[in-house]
């Protein structure tokens, strides 16, 4: 056989290693499937098709999102008894029952203290609009509308029927060894998600994020598992969902039913809902700031506004700064309070900094802040992102107080209470006011005491006597302004 010369030999290796180059990029970057037919296979292996409503029931454990004990915990564990939703695809509505205890002591949540039963309630969202049960009325919940169209647009039907709507894209994932097909999609101004689809067409994962007023867009993982035919629909028998990296839900799944009927109407009161803040005067330049679930104080210094509480989210925020405004023309809203984490306290401290309010939090909570409200909401920017400005705050550690001459303002961190550390009561002490959140809320008026003193009002009546406070009213961040008598009365102090 011929020797080859030896710069043919190089020219073959080079056009070798070329050919196995190419070969290789084609590899890496090989088309991806092709989302329209991934979705329709899943769809169809899932009974997806001609699936309008569904609706499931089970039972197991959770977390109170946002209602941790201390800023940087895990969210406080819950025990589900029951928690049924009723998904509405073709009118994108949802409705939520759910019966939950407590798990743990400490934190917060509208949840009765450990040992004292469970919480029931039934949340819904249609459109636009979310609310939740009160009794025969309905109670307009804005601030709930972005996570509940997140659950149902992350459900493991109603995800592929958001992505074949928002046009997914579709990529490769290993996870374990393990292929999956991830159809990516955005939902425009409510949530971006990754659907992890397997080799059998069943949505094995979710991988979200949403904005959230406090901690700006925010990332959450469903894992859905163990998938059984219900009637022809396959859906999965233990659901798992963590929110901000902590565990919110693991359900097991007992109950499905396809194609139910629902009828989810939005109520008149929650279509016509605009966010209106009453103001009370209760002292010479203090203002006491209702209309809603939650309260804020306004209080009137030489040259500028404190104002005591901005909560849940932007629209409602946004109009008590604006009422405290109104009450004091021409001053400016120069700091915010904060009395602890829990969300729906700390939904508005965005709003105060694009305000331009310095915030006054706890020394325990300032680190947690810096950290959360330096992260962005850009899916659905707020008043901040659209502000450019960045929060600065101050840390109260025991006590602060400001001043300005003729008006003093005391901030005392409470000791000892199961519902939040870094808790912090407002005392006005000229005024005898003491402007105090969640450690107690007036019942109705002419009410009977209850059977037993309810724990965290005890532990406000201890931190008011350690500190010697001579208090005339209370002003309460839920409920309405009562003499310290009706304190006392709740807890059996005569």
């Amino acid at each position: 056989m011929r020797d080859v010369p030896s710069f043919d030999r190089r020219s073959l290796v080079l056009a070798a290693a070329t050919v196995a180059s190419l070969w290789l990029a084609g590899c890496a970057t090989a088309p991806a499937a092709d989302a329209a037919s991934v979705l329709r296979q899943a769809e169809q292996a899932m009974g997806g098709v001609g699936l309008k409503t569904l609706s499931f029931t089970g039972s197991g454990t959770g977390g109170t999102f946002g209602q941790a004990w201390q800023p940087a915990m895990g969210w406080p564990g819950l025990n589900y008894s029951v928690l049924t939703r009723v998904v509405d695809y073709d009118n994108g509505a949802i409705r939520e029952d759910f019966g939950r205890s407590r798990s743990e002591p400490n934190g917060g949540g509208a949840i009765p203290l450990m040992g004292g039963g469970e919480a029931r309630a039934t949340g819904f969202a249609r459109g636009a609009f979310a609310w939740n049960a009160a009794g025969n009325a309905a109670a307009p919940a804005p601030v709930a509308l972005d996570a509940r169209i997140h659950d149902l647009w992350t459900s493991p039907h109603g995800v592929l029927k958001a992505a074949a709507r928002n046009k997914a894209s579709a990529s490769s994932r290993v996870e374990n060894g393990v292929t999956y097909t991830a159809l990516s999609f955005t939902e425009p101004g409510r949530f971006t998600a990754t659907a992890w689809v397997d080799s059998a067409g069943m949505v094995t994962k979710v991988e979200s994020r949403l904005p959230h007023p406090v901690t700006g867009d925010t990332d959450v993982v469903t894992t859905y598992g163990d998938y059984k035919d219900f009637g022809g629909v396959k859906f999965p028998q233990r659901i798992r969902q963590s929110q901000a990296g902590s565990p919110v839900l693991d359900i097991a799944v007992k109950d499905v039913k396809a194609n139910v009927a629902v009828d989810i109407a939005v109520p008149d009161n929650v279509r016509n809902f605009a966010e209106r803040v009453s103001s009370e005067k209760v002292a010479d330049g203090v203002w006491f700031l209702a209309g809603g679930s939650h309260n804020s104080v306004a209080i009137e210094m030489k040259d500028h506004l404190v104002v005591v509480e901005t909560p849940l989210y932007d629209g409602r925020s946004a109009a008590v700064l604006a009422e405290a405004k109104k009450l004091a023309p021409g001053k400016p809203v120069r700091y915010v309070i904060n009395s602890h984490h829990h969300f729906d306290h700390a939904g508005g401290l965005r709003t105060a900094v694009a305000e331009g309010a310095t915030l006054v939090t706890s020394a325990m909570a300032k680190p947690y802040f810096e950290k959360v409200l330096a992260n962005p909401n850009r899916i659905s920017p707020d008043l901040m992102a659209r502000s450019g400005k960045a929060a600065s705050i101050m840390s109260v550690s025991g006590k602060q107080v400001l001043s300005d001459g003729s008006r003093t303002i005391e901030v005392h961190e409470m000791q000892g209470s199961v519902h939040a550390q870094g808790f912090m009561m407002v005392w006005l002490p000229k005024e005898r006011l003491l402007v105090q959140a969640d450690a107690y809320t007036p019942a109705p008026p002419n009410s009977p005491p209850p059977p037993a003193p309810n724990g965290n009002n005890v532990n406000l009546v201890q931190n008011i006597d350690r500190l010697g406070l001579n208090v005339d009213r209370l002003l309460p961040l839920h409920g309405r302004v009562v003499p310290l008598s009706e304190l006392h009365a709740a807890i059996g102090r005569k």
